[in-house]
């Protein structure tokens, strides 16, 4: 800068902005947090939107029991996103969260605190039991009440839905006396998985599946028909060897092929003896014989067995006669074809112990035979019963959930009464509880059942009369599903299941509010107590005490009133199934509150995958029972979070990664952008190197409404220009905007966050960035008061209203910030404000088409200019004044009717249809375009750097025209 030269820095429209580059996220958040809760954002949001169409998402009931971890946030997050689009797109978007509050793991921790105190649980009254599962769940809301606020997440939170609330519980048990008096609601006998080490049924979204090493063993069934095959040996396989005392009958399959074998020869040592026969499905003979240690040579095949000839034979229990077994399993066991028989593992016969497997529980009840074949060996702790004879006292698993004794105490007497032929042990998936991580079982109890395919009876019959029939047309006719394969796993499971269990045999609970006939029959009509009378003093009570009216003393009088006799009556103290609770969320949340929803229906639920088997399916079943048909319109389902490398999160691996740490290190919006920026229909991955990532884009983001913010600095309606009187540039970005209002719109009505934040972000850094920004920053800084300045920081004033606006549901603290830097005031938010309105005849197809081949030649040219830059020929563009050949008249009469130059940034350029020489610049992917390098003939302008033949010509000194006129 000579001293003749004055510095011009200072009259450039440099940017002017209190946005910071570092977003300092972590200290911030809580700062939006608090103002936010003082202003009332969402009861404003509520009053706003008086008229206007509802949207509901009912929140799934997270339970009330510990920290947050990354799947929370991931819902919580992914809640919160369809809530404030909807709303920002006009409809009256609502959100109650909710928390489920009854249940084992509750009990568990309240147990855990009773042995640590050494007291007994069962010597504590079960009303002030259940007070102190009532106030752990309190103290668990508030600390996750505030970790998912720390999120971002709006709702109505000073008045959230509580399972364990009075009137929730008298709405649960309302819900209940439906089932009940529809005649739906039945008790039976029949396997359940049971958790011998919560000493409870569990339902099969309370189940998980591991592998498990179980023992096999290979069992002999004496044959005891008179005949050639009279003390031949049926032989079973089974891994479950603690079933052999209650077996009852041996099954095969009919259109197998079943062959008679001998034993020729025996090793050392072997359980099998020379001439000893068996009888054994061909295709598994071998593979049963090598079990059996017995090699090729040491047995036969006799001769071949028909299923006529299996149909007329009668077996022996394996202890039949043992000394000391008094008889227990002396009776001749049944043997009959069933369906569910394979060869493709075992012998080729199937023991049955009824009370423990399903399969053989419903063969044996369509015979009429379950009086025959039930047993009641196992008690609700996993051991047998005192009396059962050589094994009473021992016990299937531990009080830890480890094996237990009873499967060796089997093993040891089969062996003794010679009985087994062969053992070994097995890794397989087993079922386990998901609370205390314990192996489950089938175990034959009495239940309370809702059954699914009798007819309801209620004239709700629109969608069909059983509560399965509903639930299936329910899920092709009533509900949207995203992704659609979530249609076919829900269809899959409710078409196949059996009757729900509603019991459990737990304290902490809505009981099952009803009264069995004393000397009555489960199938007998006056079994059970219907009565509307009773029904409704049992409704009062919890309205005003909570379901702890049902255990406190005198309940049963109470209830039971002047009309019956007390001691006529029992009352069940069984409480129901927790997922009857959160199915019936939507009688007490979406039907009862007046800011649940108009017609009792949810637009969306919204949880993880795994709730096809859990809170999808209770609510269907419940509402199907109920109010026939399915409670929602909507069902999304999100994947899993795993590590960075694909793999299972794990505390003792150490990969877990916790919301609370992500939102101090970096802030809660880059948890909701990561959120955003995954698919979530598929499983998830996150960590550090991850994390990282979304921040770095978060960055460039940021970056983006920083120079929007700082070029709209004294920005005012005296400045806007229309836009038929804009430059094509400025009209290319109105298309843009309108094309992409469309494209925000459609995005978040089909919840594809994935989609709306990748072309948002493509927008920003690519077109706006890279292009737009790039080309207009010469104009904002240098001109005058010029209608092609204004019209850049009009559309620079239309973007800010776009961008914050679609971006807000998603970056909620950073789109508030941003909004705020122009809309100061006490009670200003970004997030009491809609989408705007952008006008159709934004939209300008042809003069798209023309800027798309203006931007492809923009490439050469860049490409070009990028090569000498390297080469160190220049420095900056602005040096340079290519020549460019273009081939296309079409393309060529487009670049010459625009500024060409400042496009591409440079001072000047020469556009020419001449054939382009040899060492012209190209690039394969834009064909017909060459550029050849020349240098800009002239001066630089001290103000805006261009190098023009004009500069110093002018009133300014140093300057070109241009600049010279800004400087007036």
């Amino acid at each position: 800068m000579s001293a003749e030269t004055p510095d011009y820095k200072d009259t450039l429209n440099l940017p002017e902005t209190g946005f910071p580059m570092r977003a300092g996220l972590p200290r911030r958040e809580p700062e939006w947090l608090d103002r936010w809760e003082r202003i009332g954002i969402y009861d404003r949001l509520r009053d706003r939107a008086e008229g206007r169409k509802p949207f509901t998402l009912h929140d799934g009931p997270p339970y009330a029991n510990g920290h947050l971890h990354i799947g929370h946030a991931l819902n919580k997050i992914l809640k919160d996103m369809v809530v404030r689009s909807q709303q920002m797109m006009g409809r009256d978007a609502r959100y109650i969260p909710g928390w489920d509050c009854h249940g084992l793991p509750i009990e568990w921790k309240i147990e855990e605190q009773y042995r640590a105190k050494g007291k007994n649980k069962d010597e504590v009254d079960i009303v002030d039991f259940r007070q102190e599962c009532r106030r752990f769940a309190e103290g668990w809301i508030g600390i996750q009440r505030d970790e998912f606020k720390r999120l971002g997440v709006t709702g109505k939170w000073e008045k959230p839905y509580l399972t364990m609330d009075f009137r929730a519980e008298r709405i649960i048990a309302e819900e209940f006396q439906k089932f009940l008096m529809t005649g739906t609601l039945y008790q039976g006998s029949k396997p359940v998985m049971w958790s011998p080490v919560e000493k409870t049924a569990l339902a099969e979204a309370e189940v998980e599946y591991h592998d498990k090493e179980s023992f096999t063993i290979w069992v002999k069934f004496p044959v005891v028909t008179d005949g050639d095959l009279k003390g031949a040996n049926v032989v079973i396989w089974t891994t479950t060897p603690w079933t052999i005392p209650s077996n009852k009958a041996v099954v095969y399959g009919e259109s197998f092929d079943y062959g008679l074998y001998e034993v020729t020869d025996t090793p050392d040592e072997c359980w099998a003896s020379v001439g000893e026969r068996f009888l054994l499905a061909d295709k598994l003979a071998a593979d049963v014989m090598t079990r059996a240690r017995l090699s090729d040579g040491m047995w036969k095949r006799v001769r071949s067995v028909s299923a006529d000839e299996l149909s007329g034979l009668s077996l022996a229990h394996p202890l039949a006669g043992a000394e000391g077994g008094n008889g227990e399993w002396d009776d001749p066991r049944d043997f009959r074809a069933a369906d569910f028989v394979t060869d493709e593992e075992g012998t080729g016969f199937v023991h049955c112990a009824p009370s423990h497997g399903m399969e053989e529980f419903e063969l044996y009840r369509g015979l009429g035979m379950l009086e025959q074949v039930i047993t009641y060996n196992v008690m609700d702790d996993g051991g047998f019963r005192a009396d059962l004879p050589f094994f009473g006292g021992t016990y299937i698993l531990d009080r830890k959930g480890k094996e237990g004794n009873a499967n060796k105490a089997v093993i040891d007497k089969l062996v003794e009464v010679g009985g087994l032929l062969a053992r070994g042990k097995i890794k397989h998936s087993y079922p386990h509880s998901w609370r205390s991580k314990a192996p489950v079982i089938y175990r034959n109890t009495p239940q309370w059942f809702a059954a699914i395919d009798r007819e309801v009876g209620d004239g709700q019959d629109s969608y069909g009369k059983t509560i399965r029939e509903r639930a299936l047309t329910s899920i092709d006719e009533l509900v949207t599903w995203t992704p659609r394969t979530g249609r076919n796993r829900l269809y899959s499971m409710i078409e196949a299941r059996p009757d729900w269990v509603l019991s459990r045999q737990r304290a902490w609970g809505v009981p099952l509010t009803c009264f069995t006939k004393v000397g009555a029959m489960p199938a007998d009509p006056d079994y059970l107590l219907r009565d509307e009378k009773v029904n409704a003093r049992i409704l009062d009570a919890f309205e005003t005490e909570g379901a702890d009216a049902w255990y406190k003393p005198g309940a049963k009088e109470r209830f039971l009133g002047d009309e019956y006799d007390p001691s006529g009556w029992n009352k069940v103290d069984d409480i129901l199934d927790v997922w009857f609770d959160s199915g019936s969320t939507h009688a007490f949340v979406l039907r009862d509150r007046e800011d649940g929803s108009g017609d009792g229906l949810a637009d969306l639920y919204l949880e993880g995958t795994d709730q096809h088997r859990g809170w999808f399916h209770s609510s269907m079943l419940q509402a199907c029972g109920t109010i026939g048909r399915a409670p929602y319109r909507g069902v999304l389902t999100h994947g899993f979070t795993l590590d960075e490398k694909g793999n299972k999160m794990s505390k003792s691996l150490g990969n877990t990664v916790a919301p609370e740490d992500v939102t101090k290190q970096y802030g809660a919006d880059i948890l909701r952008l990561w959120v955003a920026q995954s698919d979530y229909t598929a499983d998830l991955r996150i960590g550090p190197e991850i994390l990282k990532g979304v921040a770095d884009g978060y960055r460039r983001l940021r970056n983006t409404m920083r120079f929007m913010l700082g070029s709209l600095a004294h920005f005012s309606e005296s400045d806007r220009v229309d836009p038929a009187d804009m430059p094509e540039l400025e009209r290319w970005v109105l298309h843009r905007l309108a094309e992409l209002d469309h494209t925000v719109r459609k995005g978040y009505d089909s919840y594809d966050f994935q989609g709306v934040v990748q072309q948002l972000f493509n927008f920003c850094t690519v077109e706006l960035s890279a292009f737009y920004f790039d080309i207009r920053k010469d104009t904002l800084y240098c001109d005058g008061d010029t209608a092609r300045r204004r019209a850049a920081r009009t559309v620079l004033d239309l973007l800010f209203h776009r961008l914050t606006t679609w971006l807000a549901p998603v970056l909620t603290f950073t789109m508030e910030e941003v909004w705020l830097e122009r809309n100061a005031g006490d009670d200003a938010s970004v997030h009491l404000v809609d989408i705007p309105d952008t006008p159709a005849d934004w939209l300008n197809e042809p003069l798209a088409a023309k800027w798309t081949k203006v931007r492809q030649a923009r490439r050469v040219v860049t490409a070009a200019l990028e090569i000498q830059r390297t080469d160190k020929a220049i420095g900056a563009s602005l040096e340079a004044a290519p020549v460019v050949h273009v081939r296309d008249p079409e393309m060529l009469a487009a670049l010459k009717s625009v500024n060409f130059e400042d496009v591409c940034i440079t001072s000047d350029i020469v556009l020419t249809g001449d054939p382009m020489p040899n060492e012209a610049f190209r690039m394969p992917e834009v064909e017909g375009v060459g550029v050849v390098f020349e240098r800009a003939m002239g001066a630089k302008c001290m103000r805006c750097w261009k190098i023009l033949p004009d500069v110093g010509s002018h009133a300014h000194p140093g300057t070109c025209k241009r600049c010279s006129d800004a400087l007036g």
